[in-house]
């Protein structure tokens, strides 16, 4: 009898089991080029009407073409430059064109007057005091010490990140990451070294933009905070969510905990002075900026929702952070 009462309690747990390994979505292909999934209900209150972009007709334009060469339609705008084909070379996909979309689809940026003004407020602060505190910064520090000081911040992000890959369902990789923070903390001498990319333990960073992204906020519209630098609505709510995991914000001490978020920030400005001849040479340098942070948002996002062996990997020796952008990430 207990052989009998326990088998539909096995099947169940079966199929919910088979239920909660089943991915959230179809896996993408590997490859930073992601398009945005249809706005979700979380989102739904914040969604404005995108209106549809005219479909043209095909056979017609392919008449035209065939009997006129000089009317055929011009699709990329403006041809892109130098600084844009740079954008394609970094990001692995096609550069925007000089209005700003990309191949794949418009950026979802209904606030765009607003995101342009207060992008250059954040570009005069920038090319004011962060541009040349990381300059001198480069030109002071030798790269050993740059690279230790690298290293000790990204140690320190690991409470937010392995809080939310346990909040995403990944307790392997949550393992991986306590695992390497201990390994840094202890033989890398308070994570100034890395040991643990020598064992080949995995880097990641994980935020809780990222975790709602893969509880069902998939896509969110675009928006650029004073002094934050580029976000979506969802990524404003899940700022909010890190900030009490990070470290440096217990410290007491105020000349301690300013001072090492300043440090902290110029590190994070100098390791963004290789894109900076790409940024100014752009035909839409806020388009450009845009469309890079939302591509690897969306692609970070989509890596989440993968198997742990399918996930894809950032070029470690790509010039430029994970998280690029124009201004240093002042929240975490």
């Amino acid at each position: 009898m207990n052989v009998i009462r326990t088998l539909p309690l096995l099947v169940l747990a079966l199929a919910l089991s088979a239920c909660a390994g089943k991915p959230a979505r179809d896996s993408a292909p590997v490859s930073v080029e992601v398009a945005p999934a249809a706005a979700p209900a979380a989102d739904v209150a914040d969604t404005d009407s995108v209106p549809a972009e005219p479909v043209a007709d095909t056979a017609a334009q392919a008449t035209q073409a065939s009997t006129d060469p000089a009317a055929a339609p011009v699709t990329g705008g403006t041809a892109p430059t130098n600084a844009e084909d740079d954008f394609a070379a970094l990001y692995g996909g096609p550069a925007p064109t000089a209005d700003g979309t990309e191949p794949t689809g418009a950026p979802y940026d209904p606030w765009e007057p607003f995101n342009r003004r207060v992008h250059s407020f954040n570009n005069v602060v920038d090319r004011a005091v962060a541009r040349p505190l990381a300059v001198a910064y480069t030109n002071v520090v030798p790269r050993f010490a740059r690279t230790g000081v690298s290293n000790f911040f990204s140690n320190l992000r690991a409470p937010v990140t392995i809080t939310n890959q346990l909040l995403q369902g990944r307790p392997d990789d949550a393992w991986d990451s306590l695992g390497r923070f201990l390994m840094n903390s202890t033989l890398g001498i308070g994570g100034l070294f890395d040991p643990a990319s020598k064992a080949m333990v995995p880097r990641r960073k994980e935020d809780f933009g990222q975790t709602l992204g893969t509880w069902g906020w998939r896509r969110s519209r675009y928006v650029e905070l004073p002094f934050f630098g580029p976000r979506t609505v969802r990524d404003v709510f899940g700022l909010a969510g890190d900030m009490p995991l990070s470290p440096i914000r217990t410290i007491e001490e105020d000349k301690i905990r300013i001072g090492l978020q300043g440090l902290q920030l110029v590190d994070m400005r100098s390791q963004l002075l290789a894109v900076d001849d790409m940024r100014d040479n752009a035909v839409d340098e806020y388009s450009l900026v845009r469309d890079a942070w939302l591509q690897r948002r969306n692609y970070q996002i989509e890596n989440d929702l993968r198997g742990k062996h399918a996930r894809g990997k950032d070029d470690p020796d790509a010039p430029i952070p994970v998280d690029a952008m124009p201004m240093p990430n002042w929240g975490n």
